[in-house]
Formats: C-alpha cells, structure tokens, sequence
C-alpha cells in the first residue's frame, strides 16, 4: 500500500515497491526454488549471484515455458499432463522438476530500476517488456523492493475519486 498522499504522478518506484524482497540464488536447485515460492505465496523472484547483484528473475511464466514446452533446448514437456498446474504457477508434483540450478531456467537480464523511477516510466517499461513485476535495485544492483502491476493499479484506486 501507498505509505504516502502523494499525488499519483510524482510516485515513484520507492513509493510503490514492496520492500520484504525475498531472493533466489541462482544455485539454488529448481526444486527448492519452487518450494520455496509456494511456501510464500508469491509468483516470482529476484536471482541473485554469490555477492546478491540481480542476475534474473524466476517466475510464474518460467515455470510455464518449462512444464509447457520442456526444458530448453527439448520438446519434451516435464509434465505433459495439461492439468500439472494448480495455480497460475505451482506444480503438482514438484519432484518432477529438474534438479538444474535455477540459473539454467529463470529469466536473464531481467527489468530493473532505480527507486527514483517515475510511475509512468514503470507502467511503461511493464507494457514494453510485457512483465508483471520490476526489479528495484540499489546503486550495487541488488534488489532492494519489486513493483508489481498491482502495486501500480493500487495507486491508481487510491488516487482515483471516490464515486456515489
């Protein structure tokens, strides 16, 4: 939620992110990073290296790809049950996914920003890159809040009147 009554215009990337940004490392196997994001209900997150610099993002669309087109470079889909998924990214069986570090299946150089970043420029680079959630990061490129589409379309209520 909006921690500020500025005018919509002015918000900001600072203004809108959630801060409690929860990482993957890009070691991490994708069993465990699935694990991991179901445990705490979100559907995508920052990948990081050994000194925490965004290295990509693993979401609900990577998952996507790998149960619906197999693992990159194969046609054969890990689950070629259509019903494998229970929500927009979960598996059902999570032990069917590979043991491969998730470097080898997030989305590389993902969208970032800085926490000076207009409103207007985030809606935008959401809409050009076709995105649901951008990377904040601090001058070192580590993650330091995400903004989602949501973020964006709270603002947007809360700034919007109030109709009888």
């Amino acid at each position: 939620m909006i921690a500020t009554a500025k005018p919509l215009l002015t918000l900001t990337a600072a203004d809108l992110m959630s801060r409690d940004v929860i990482t993957v490392p890009r070691s991490m196997s994708l069993r465990a990073a699935a694990h991991l994001l179901s445990e705490i209900h979100v559907s995508g997150a920052p990948v990081v290296d050994e000194t925490e610099r965004c290295v990509g993002v693993l979401s609900a669309t990577d998952f996507m790809h790998l149960v619906g087109y197999g693992e990159r470079g194969t046609a054969k889909p890990v689950c070629p049950n259509p019903g494998c998924f229970h929500s927009a990214w979960q598996v059902v069986d999570v032990d069917d996914l590979p043991t491969d570090e998730v470097g080898t299946y997030m989305t590389a150089d993902p969208v970032t920003v800085s926490p000076g970043t207009a409103i207007t420029e985030l809606a935008r680079e959401m809409i050009d890159a076709h995105i649901h959630r951008i990377i904040v990061v601090d001058a070192r490129y580590r993650p330091i809040g995400v903004v989602s589409s949501t973020d964006i379309l709270a603002a947007m209520a809360h700034a919007a009147p109030i109709r009888p």
